[in-house]
């Protein structure tokens, strides 16, 4: 509702209409928090664009409010694109699928001109691209990895993923049940260079490559190796799918983006969280809860904010009032942390994948300060508007891309075995404030002392 309101409250530009058009394909990144459903409402609605969700969540029907989807009145403003078409209850709906439905909706193949002509006039011609019905194409989503997806070739489909998700069973989810360090041994001896880059705790990605192997025979890292070695690939993946990408990134003060995602929450459940909950746990989840075999791993289930209230929604009605108000409170606290959280993973993919990779592939990315909403129109619309204008007309725009300054010899995959604190560490930075925190101090101090003891013993036996 409020993306509706502020998508009225500019006015328009001037159309599209009379100008040489190299239609970009827009791209809105950022955490959650930071508006980015209300920019994509209002470029669609003034530049004529049509916006495809990159949400991992919001593809599942329900839980409208904890996944933040836009409103059917914000619908009406803009054509909304991957949202609320996958049954609930699906748990094997991955990237790959994202990707090619996506894709094909987006897609630059060619249409007719008579296809285009009675497109308008007669409703059963349907012509579901949007760049081949001169749209602007507006990728706006919290998942990350479902956005490169649309950008790069980064994906590697499998035999399970090219056939009807009904008709066979998942083999990367039956990896996933096995022991994680048991997965990653194995994944040790078939693809070497990838277990080195993935911690035995990553199940689900140690489970993938094992699955890219085992259906083709090829390993993981192998297939990445040949992406990036394609013509127009890099660091990121293989080449550009669409030639004129336009990405704007959002961004806060971590401050104020904590401020304003405690109040989202608070938001959430004056809107009516806690019956959608209920109603969706009733309905779908409190089969498994009673049988002790609930899956917050897989499918819609994995929304932050229902595992949060899984004690609360298990007791209701079971327990006392004051127990049960404690674990409302308990799962309200979590959210609000978790939520929290989860921005700043959102932001650290987006500077690590999109503003630290060098590479010829690696479109540009322009910033866009959201801390003042006061001042949206100024400093965030207005800017954008001059930014998709000029991928428009193919010039460069006024506006600098976001530069993270890179390390090029730092290795952010490098594998290291810490045997005194028995964990594995990924990435040089990772390890550097590894060896400094105070949990290896401790252990190193624990050893000193230890070792200054046996050494103590053995100087008086032999004494």
């Amino acid at each position: 509702m409020a993306a509706a309101a502020a998508a009225r409250a500019i006015p328009r530009r001037p159309g599209l209409r009379g100008l040489k058009r190299t239609l970009p394909l827009v791209v809105i990144l950022g955490a959650t928090g930071t508006g980015k459903s209300t920019l994509a409402l209002q470029l669609g609605q003034r530049l004529g664009g049509e916006i495809v969700s990159a949400d991992s969540m919001q593809v599942y029907e329900g839980l409208d409010i904890i996944t933040n989807k836009v409103s059917a009145q914000e619908q009406r403003i803009c054509q909304h694109h991957m949202i609320s078409f996958v049954d609930p209850l699906v748990t094997n709906y991955t990237v790959v699928d994202f990707r090619n439905k996506a894709t094909a909706l987006i897609s630059l193949r060619k249409v007719s001109p008579l296809a285009m002509k009675y497109h308008d006039v007669f409703l059963n011609v349907h012509i579901e691209d949007i760049f081949a019905r001169d749209k602007i194409p507006i990728v706006v989503g919290g998942t990350n990895y479902y956005i490169e997806s649309l950008l790069w070739k980064v994906l590697v489909s499998t035999k399970s993923m090219e056939v009807d998700a009904e008709q066979v069973v998942d083999r990367k989810i039956e990896l996933e049940k096995e022991d994680g360090h048991v997965l990653h041994n194995r994944l040790r001896q078939v693809d070497p260079e990838m277990a080195a880059r993935l911690h035995p705790h990553d199940k689900r990605k140690v489970a993938r490559s094992l699955q890219v192997f085992e259906e083709t025979g090829i390993s993981h890292s192998e297939f990445l190796h040949r992406q990036h070695s394609e013509e127009g690939g890099g660091p990121l993946g293989g080449p550009l799918k669409f030639p004129n990408p336009c990405i704007l990134w959002l961004h806060a003060d971590q401050t104020v983006l904590d401020e304003r995602l405690d109040k989202r929450v608070d938001d959430m459940l004056a809107a009516g969280l806690l019956e959608e909950l209920r109603d969706f746990h009733r309905r779908y989840n409190q089969k498994n809860s009673s049988e002790n075999s609930q899956d917050y791993q897989h499918g819609i289930f994995q929304s932050i904010g229902f595992k949060e209230f899984h004690e609360y929604l298990i007791t209701e009605g079971k327990c006392t009032p004051e127990t049960s108000n404690q674990l409302l409170k308990k799962g309200i606290q979590a959210l609000k942390q978790v939520t929290k959280r989860y921005a700043r993973k959102q932001n650290r993919w987006v500077k690590n994948r999109f503003l630290s990779r060098p590479g010829p592939g690696a479109p540009p990315v322009y910033g866009l300060e959201v801390s003042d909403v006061s001042r949206w129109k100024e400093s965030v619309l207005e800017p954008a508007l001059d930014i998709v204008h000029s991928f428009i007309q193919g010039h460069k725009p006024t506006a600098a891309p976001v530069q993270v300054p890179y390390s090029g010899t730092e290795n952010k995959r490098s594998y290291h075995m810490c045997d005194l604190c028995d964990r594995v560490i990924i990435g040089d930075r990772e390890w550097a404030a590894h060896i400094k925190s105070r949990s290896h101090l401790h252990q190193l101090k624990k050893r000193r002392l230890d070792s200054h003891a046996v050494n103590t013993t053995k100087r008086q036996t032999t004494s």
